[in-house]
Parts: structure tokens; C-alpha cells; sequence
């Protein structure tokens, strides 16, 4: 089944270019986007990831939250026609400040899908703050409600289907409990990967830190190894079509590189080609 991916913007927020990608500018203030998505061609609609609940939440973080009236979710869903209450699920790929800070907005009979391990990783304190205490809270609200939640447990039983056509699988990477979303396009397999990706070009396309063909740059921001980061990535960059992370346009992928960046649909038009310079001989 061929779905389509629509983005929503919730907004922006701005923060230390070195909790992006590792040691980058280190002092310096970048602002970035925040993304959520919205899968269609289903039988029902499917949301990824919810943004952050309002601007002064950012504030416990030390970074600066710029959403308006347009970016709310309602608003968001409501230029295509979707309503809360028409969205069957909502699924994230993790539990960060920005990612699940709406999903009250959505009722009960929404069912919000989360691997366990995050929810797990979300009450024990680890990477306090980022787990901020209203958006757990009714997380831990829905665990006790009947099919409010879907519990994941990705790292034994592999992929898990959500609805035909999208899948969830274990990202090994940024939370011990992060989750990359798969959607079948017309165009091959695009990737929903959360956080493991921040940026793109400083982490993927631009030479001007790599010394090893092929490697990576990490974020400045992660629970886990900067090994199983790099191997998360890479393994992105070897199996999808497009990648979709939170923070920045999606990217079009051939041979394990970008070759291009998308607009606010995927499939969708090409906004920058990118030229991937060809191996010659001496």
C-alpha cells in the first residue's frame, strides 16, 4: 500500500549548535524546526510524534521555544482536512520534550503507541529534563485507560506493525527506548527516524571534520555510544529511501548518501539537489 507523509510544523526552537552535532560551534545559538508527521492513504490516519506542549516549557531546557497560533496541532492537522479525533494513532519515536507534548490534545480513544522501554526510560530519571513531568504524567494516564496505549517491546520482538503499510523498528540510538517509524511510498521505503539524526549536513554531507569515507558525525545528545550512534545512522542511511528526522527536512537517499532535499510532502518535489562527488582514479 502506498501511503503519503505530510509534515507539520509545531514550530521552532532555538538552542546550542553543539547539543545538535558534537562539539560544533560550541557557545553559538542555531534555530531549528520542529516537525511531527501525518501518514494518509490509510484507512485511518496516522500522526508521529506530537511536538512540545507550549513555549515556556522549552525554557526548562535553556533553549527558547517559537511556536505560534498556526503551528498548534489542530491547526496542523486541520489543513489537511484531519481532525483529533479522526487520528486512529499516534505514534513516537521517542518521548522528548518536543516530541510528545500535544498528545492530550488528542482523546482517549486515540491510541498512543510507545516502546516500552522508552515509557520505562521516561520515569527514571535519566536524561532529566527532557522528560518533563506534564507530558509523562498523562502518558502514565493513558497506561491506566483502556487502549489508550500500546506498549512496544522492539528490541525482542523486531518490527511491529501499526497499521498495513507502517511499521515501527528498535533505532539502537539518541534514547534507549527511540523507535524509527517505516512507511511504504510510491517511491520505496521511507524512514521516520526521530532523533538519531539532527542535521543533515554537518553530520552527514559535509567533508569538512570527516577523515573515514562513509562516517558519520553524532549529535551532541545521546543515552547511548557514540559507536551504536554512528551504527544507527549508517544502517538509515543503507536501508531507506527517504529519512525523516524532526529537526530538518527530509532528505532523498541512493547508495547510502544524500542526493537531495524535500519539501513538506514525501514523496514529494525536490527543493535542493545535492551532488555527491564520483570516486576517480590518480
Amino acid at each position: 500500500m502506498a501511503l503519503e507523509i505530510h509534515l507539520l510544523d509545531f514550530g521552532d526552537i532555538e538552542l546550542e549548535t553543539s547539543f545538535l552535532v558534537l562539539g560544533l560551534e560550541c557557545g553559538r545559538t542555531r534555530r531549528v524546526p520542529v516537525y511531527g508527521f501525518l501518514i494518509l492513504g490509510g484507512k485511518y490516519p496516522v500522526v508521529v510524534d506530537t511536538g512540545y506542549r507550549d513555549n515556556a516549557i522549552m525554557e526548562s531546557l535553556g533553549m527558547r521555544g517559537l511556536q505560534f497560533h498556526d503551528n498548534l496541532i489542530e491547526n496542523q492537522l486541520a489543513k489537511h482536512g484531519v481532525r483529533p479525533g479522526d487520528v486512529r494513532y499516534i505514534v513516537h519515536t521517542h518521548l522528548h520534550i518536543d516530541h510528545a507534548g500535544k498528545d492530550d490534545v488528542f482523546p482517549m480513544n486515540t491510541t498512543v503507541v510507545v516502546n516500552r522501554r522508552e515509557l520505562e526510560c521516561s520515569v527514571s530519571g535519566i536524561m532529566h529534563p527532557q522528560y518533563p513531568k506534564p507530558d509523562i504524567q498523562h502518558m502514565i494516564e493513558r497506561l491506566h485507560t483502556k487502549d489508550a496505549l500500546r506498549l512496544t517491546d522492539l528490541e525482542i520482538t523486531g518490527a511491529e506493525e501499526i497499521i498495513p503499510g507502517v511499521w515501527v523498528e528498535a533505532a539502537n540510538a539518541h534514547t534507549e527506548g527511540s523507535a524509527n517509524v517505516i512507511v511504504e511510498t510510491a517511491d520505496g521505503l521511507a524512514c521516520i527516524c526521530g532523533d538519531v539524526i539532527y542535521d543533515f549536513n554537518d553530520q552527514i554531507v559535509a567533508d569538512r571534520w570527516r577523515v573515514n569515507d562513509m562516517e558519520p558525525r553524532v549529535t551532541g545528545n545521546h543515552a547511548g555510544s557514540i559507536r551504536g550512534e554512528k551504527a544507527a545512522i549508517k544502517k538509515l542511511l543503507n536501508n531507506y529511501r527517504y529519512l525523516l528526522p524532526i529537526h530538518t527536512p527530509p532528505a532523498k537517499i541512493e547508495n547510502g548518501k544524500v542526493v537531495a532535499r524535500l519539501g513538506m510532502t514525501v514523496p514529494g518535489p525536490i527543493t535542493q539537489s545535492i551532488t555527491v562527488p564520483e570516486w576517480r582514479p590518480v
